[in-house]
């Protein structure tokens, strides 16, 4: 590797350096204790001081140092990690520079040119290098290091390193942490002692931030079952983010494929680097902060002022711009935040270049002052530029009536700076959608009506109002504390649907989404699916005791709102619980903005919530855990198993506590929950635990637990509401209110926040991120005890083993994903699927595995094998192998008896594993970045719409085909065991081929000689007994005779192994195996392979021979059990007798046609008689040994 020449002293370098070469210019030097002498009290204390110190000289023992002539001035200008490739940049400098060099006159020159030579060098390099970073010349050295230490595949992406101790029980080892798009590595070299951790990103469970004694501050790792501790980082904090992120990646990428979708700017794992994943954390962070659409990213950050016209004064915070919005925040974050949709902005304007300011104008006569903005004049420009871009059409107005209109309000404002009236505007009353909010339809409010409720209802609605006229109404309002203050007291019935929609942020997905709804209404309308289904049996559950939906109107808006869902987005489809948070949005918003306030909950404020295996929701179980054990100590130590809290509060999470507690109280707790997110809900179920603490210490069992909290849930009022009693749930009867007290849910609300307030938004996120893994990987493991527990009834592995081959399998599938952008494992996997089918194999991971783990050398027909395997254990021909048809392979090479494998061998040649006999001179490879053309063509042709080939349906798509589920477990209840007699006879082509791949197997067999002789032996016998029942048959049929089981019709374009299918050459009844005989006279029951020279009797096939004589020129007579000769340059057949089948050749009229075939009772029953073959076949393998072998080889083939 070139690097960037870089001055070094000499003078005390001799003794860790060897001059291997040099010359006027040049020196080519080796490290002291690598090479010729390496070892040693020297190579161990440079090896450790390579590893301490950062030296790629750990790495690359070998360096080219450029000399200025006359002067003891050196400059590194290469390195490398062998001496070959050292060698290489040796040469190039003889044979490009020193001719060169002679010309010059300077010795300054020359290292100058040197210099200029070398860096243009590695600006080549750097042009076609994926490597981004700030310091790429260090980079470039890490890079070389960390492939070096852990033989990594050459597209794993490094991201970046960090210099640490591993703590390795209480010593610790100084190294360097590399953290790549797949994997965590650790390496350390002390004293001989080396110390290398490979971790992927997928087997984590656990990844947190802890400190204790020892460790004042460190990062746990925990996978495998093993925790891992890394300290002393230089900024651990930002090193744990980046482990964060990179671990979250994987999970979404390999895990929730239907979260990473949406993620495009890290679709390609070759691609990531680290600013790329500061830049879309800062994103996320930014998204969630404001509530804006998953399409929005952070472009620019300024710092400034904002005049806060309520407050008069000038508020520090930052702007934040992206594609479509203009948002600020307070230094805080709570003083107040504002959101401006760059779609309502009409003009731009600087008013005051001394004091850097720019004032926004806004639709509704707005108008917002943003003042010592460092770059005012770019954000100027950029505001501008983005106002033409995403202006509205339905917004029409000339130029000139807009900028004098803000020119009167920037003038205005200027002269009258407490004027807050033209700061802020009036709610636009155009109407998007003509349909009403079910509670005005069934529920109308009495404007004269004065009972007390009503009077407190509209005393908050003037609260409001109030507060719109100060802080502005719409999407341009600014976000104070006094806005969450009237959240809590509670939002006016007339109010909520609007302000649902602004502190979601659906009103700017519907804004940016004109007639989207309307089109998945009537796209969807009238389509029978499984979600469909599910939407019909669930519509009359959905608050049933309410009047709206009891009448047709409630139902179909249900209904319309659901299905378009559905339509939207069929990778969630339908989920239960939808049904119950969708009747409650319909109630106070109108059927359009209740679909975009399901989609706002749905895919970003509750993400993982609503689909088949509610991730989110677990996740957020697992920080409600947290917090009780944090805030509620007293419960902890009375139950210190809180699963229970978890399994109960699972409802209160999917339906916002609309489930349990009364409509008109769980509306409040909607309202929170769409102003502070699921921190609400969190906060809201402490204090439901904590005003039941000293029942729940007291209870005696889970029940009883249960009966407190449904009695307390069914105490809550809300004595405020206005509703009249047809519309309330019904509560307690009136024995049970006496034995219980009310408790008001604006109480409970506000109680909550003043006991569980100080619960920040940003530690509940990193809470989620933290137990999402461990969520993640117990759903994993208990796929894989489901998985294991069904296939260790049907083979012979134990358990420990079949953990391991577990594995392995899934580590293939992943394997496969981690360096492609649309890999196809990844598209097959599906967690909807059943558990078996959760992970499946291709051809081109199932062959990569299966080479590591069959028990026999397999040599050049591996390839062959591989897919003849794959074609027939893939019982329902998808071209895919699932865990349970690979371990019964599997099970039958390790642990089957003679007969099952030869009957296993004997269906590899028949249709569909084998389908025709392969070409072995003329072999078609299939690249290895692609299936072979028989599961191509499947895959391009048979693929269902989104690419995944599905075994069962999914949400959201077709109809269950009930009919065909109950006829394909018929078929497994009355399946019988296949038997001997049951397998149909092996033609020619195939019996030919079944030799061959008998002798592959023997390859490398220290009794490989004997076992040759013993199957040529055997093909001799078969043959001759089938001659002689030829030859009985003959008087009965003598002009024709009974054709062979044809071979079965080709693939189209056959798989890698087969090739094109070739048509049968003539041969005789009688034909053997010969293999790899140079020149050899074969009897007439030999078959030649890869012979260059032969002369073959009337009955033999020859095949890859270039040159064979006619078969009217081989002899008549040779021995009927010929000897297969291997690897010899001449060899003789025993004393020529006569021969059966020169009789059937003279009676034959044509011996090319004719054909023979045998059953696996023939070939079963000669084989038995060979004790060698046996015995081969019959030998123990070990297991233990063959899975050990392939997870520490498991990588290194891709590497290669």
């Amino acid at each position: 590797m070139w690097l960037k020449p870089e001055e070094i002293l000499l003078k005390n370098a001799f003794k860790l350096w060897v001059t291997e070469n040099d010359n006027d210019y040049f020196v080519l030097q080796r490290r002291r204790g690598y090479g010729e002498g390496a070892g040693g009290l020297t190579g161990l204390l440079v090896g450790t001081l390579d590893t301490v110190m950062d030296s790629t000289s750990k790495v690359a023992p070998f360096r080219i140092l450029h000399l200025t002539p006359d002067s003891q001035i050196y400059w590194s200008i290469a390195c490398g990690g062998t001496k070959e490739e050292i060698v290489k940049h040796w040469d190039w400098l003889q044979q490009n520079i020193m001719r060169t060099l002679a010309v010059f006159d300077s010795s300054d020159d020359i290292t100058s040119f040197v210099q200029g030579k070398i860096r243009g060098l590695i600006a080549e390099e750097g042009k076609s290098s994926m490597v981004q970073e700030e310091d790429p010349e260090r980079f470039r050295e890490a890079l070389l290091r960390f492939h070096k230490w852990f033989e990594l595949p050459a597209k794993e992406k490094l991201v970046t390193y960090y210099s640490c101790s591993y703590w390795r029980g209480r010593v610790p080892c100084q190294g360097w942490l590399y953290l790549s798009t797949n994997f965590l590595c650790f390496y350390s070299y002390l004293l001989g002692a080396e110390v290398k951790l490979v971790i992927s990103w997928d087997e984590i469970w656990r990844l947190e931030k802890t400190s204790n004694v020892i460790l004042t501050e460190s990062i746990h790792v925990q996978a495998h079952g093993e925790n891992h501790y890394f300290s002393m980082f230089l900024h651990l904090h930002e090193t744990f983010l980046l482990m964060e992120q990179l671990a979250d990646y994987s999970v979404k990428r390999l895990f929730d494929k239907e979260s990473f979708n949406r993620e495009p700017s890290l679709c390609d794992p070759l691609q990531i680097t680290k600013r790329g994943l500061e830049t879309h954390a800062r994103s996320e962070q930014f998204r969630m902060f404001f509530r804006l659409p998953r399409e929005e990213n952070l472009l620019e950050v300024h710092e400034s002022f904002l005049w806060v016209p309520f407050s008069h004064f000038n508020a520090l915070g930052k702007i934040c711009l992206s594609e479509s919005y203009l948002c600020f925040a307070s230094q805080d974050g709570t003083q107040c935040h504002v959101i401006i949709p760059i779609r309502e902005v009409v003009s731009v304007e600087k008013p005051d270049s001394s004091s850097r300011s720019l004032t926004v104008c806004v639709r509704g006569k707005r108008a917002l002052r943003f003042s010592e903005v460092r770059y005012y004049e770019r954000l100027a420009g950029t505001i501008r530029s983005r106002c033409g871009i995403a202006s509205s059409p339905q917004h029409s107005a000339s130029t000139e009536t807009i900028k004098g209109e803000c020119q009167t309000l920037i003038n205005h404002f200027e002269d009258n700076p407490d004027d807050v009236t033209l700061m802020v505007g009036q709610r636009d009353s155009s109407k998007a959608v003509s349909t009403e909010a079910l509670m005005t339809v069934f529920h109308p409010q009495d404007v004269e009506n004065l009972d007390p409720k009503m009077l407190k209802e509209k005393m908050k609605e003037q609260s409001w109002n109030i507060h719109f006229t100060e802080y502005g109404r719409g999407t341009s309002m600014f976000f104070t504390k006094k806005t969450r203050d009237l959240i809590v007291r509670g939002v006016p019935e007339a109010l909520r649907g609007e302000l649902w929609m602004l502190f979601s942020g659906a009103v700017n997905d519907m804004a940016t989404h004109p007639g989207y709804y309307t089109e998945l209404v009537e796209h969807s309308l009238g389509t029978s699916t499984l979600a469909t289904d599910e939407i019909e049996r669930d519509l009359h559950r959905s608050l049933p005791e309410h009047p709206a939906f009891q009448s047709d109107t409630g139902i179909s808006a249900l209904r319309r709102v659901l299905t378009a869902y559905a339509s939207r987005n069929p990778k969630i489809g339908y989920c239960q619980a939808m049904n119950i948070l969708t009747s409650v949005l319909l109630l106070y918003a109108k059927e359009e903005e209740a679909f975009w306030l399901l989609v706002a909950v749905c895919e970003r404020m509750l993400p993982d919530y609503f689909n088949r295996r509610i991730i989110g929701a677990l996740v957020d179980q697992a920080v409600f855990e947290e917090l009780i054990r944090d805030h509620l100590p007293q419960l902890v130590e009375h139950m210190a198993d809180l699963s229970f809290f978890s399994s109960v509060s699972l409802s209160w999470f999917l339906t916002l506590f609309v489930s349990v507690l009364p409509i008109e109280s769980a509306v409040n707790v909607v309202d929170c929950f769409f102003y502070d997110g699921v921190k609400a809900i969190l906060q809201l179920g402490l204090a439901v635990l904590g005003a039941n603490m000293e029942a729940l210490i007291s209870c005696h069992d889970d029940a009883e637990a249960v009966t407190i909290l449904n009695k307390f849930f069914d105490s809550v009022t809300n004595k405020d509401s206005p509703l009249p009693p047809t519309v309330q749930q019904a509560s307690l009867s009136n024995s049970d209110r006496s034995s219980h007290a009310t408790v008001d849910i604006s109480e409970l609300i506000r109680e909550s926040y003043e006991k569980y307030g100080s619960i920040r938004s940003e530690d509940v996120e990193s809470s989620r991120k933290r137990n999402k893994l461990f969520v993640i990987q117990t759903l994993e493991d208990t796929t894989k005890q489901n998985v294991l527990r069904v296939v260790s009834q049907e083979v012979k592995f134990s358990a420990s083993q079949l953990d391991d081959l577990y594995y392995l399998f899934k580590r293939q599938h992943f394997l496969s994903c981690y360096w492609m952008i649309d890999s196809p494992a990844l598209t097959h996997h599906d967690p909807s699927q059943p558990y078996l089918d959760q992970y499946q194999l291709g051809f081109q991971q199932f062959s990569l595995l299966f080479s590591l783990l069959e028990p026999w050398a397999v040599c050049s027909a591996s390839h062959s094998l591989s897919l003849w395997v794959c074609r027939l254990i893939d019982h329902n021909q998808d071209g895919l192998v699932n865990f349970k048809e690979f371990c019964s392979a599997l099970d039958i090479f390790y642990h089957g008896s003679f007969t099952d494998k030869l009957k296993f061998l004997f269906k590899l040649h028949l249709p569909p594993a084998f389908t025709g006999a392969p070409s072995l001179s003329g072999e078609r490879r299939v690249s290895a970045s692609q299936d072979p053309p028989h599961l191509a063509r499947l895959t391009a042709f048979e693929l269902p719409e989104d690419g995944v080939i599905r075994k069962s349906p999914e949400r959201g798509r077709g109809k269950v085909d009930l009919q065909a589920y109950l006829k394909q477990w018929q078929d497994e209840i009355l399946k019988k065991e296949e038997t001997i007699k049951d397998l149909p006879r092996i033609n020619q082509a195939q019996f030919i081929q079944l030799s061959k791949t008998m002798y592959n197997l023997f390859h490398g067999d220290p009794e490989e000689e004997e076992l040759y002789r013993a199957v040529a032996r055997v093909t001799s016998l078969l043959l001759r007994m089938e001659e002689v029942g030829r030859r009985l048959q003959e008087p009965a049929s003598p002009k024709k005779t009974p054709p062979a089981p044809p071979a079965g019709p080709p693939e189209q374009g056959e798989g890698e192994g087969e090739g094109e299918e070739q048509r049968e050459e003539p041969a005789s009844s009688s034909s053997a195996v010969q293999k790899d005989s140079p020149t050899s006279s074969s009897s007439p029951s030999a078959v030649q392979k890869d012979s260059p020279t032969s002369s073959s009797s009337p009955s033999t096939v020859q095949k890859d021979s270039p040159t064979s004589s006619p078969a009217s020129s081989s002899s008549p007579t040779s021995s009927p059990t010929s000897a297969v000769q291997k690897d010899s340059p001449s060899s003789s057949s025993p004393p020529p007798t006569s021969s059966p089948t020169s009789a059937v050749q003279r009676d034959s009229p044509v011996s090319g046609e004719v054909d023979w075939s045998f059953s696996f009772e023939q070939i079963l029953a000669s084989l038995l008689n060979e004790p060698k073959v046996v015995f081969f076949f019959e030998r123990p393998v070990d297991a233990d040994a063959r899975l050990a072998h392939a997870r520490a080889l498991q990588l290194r083939p891709r590497a290669k």
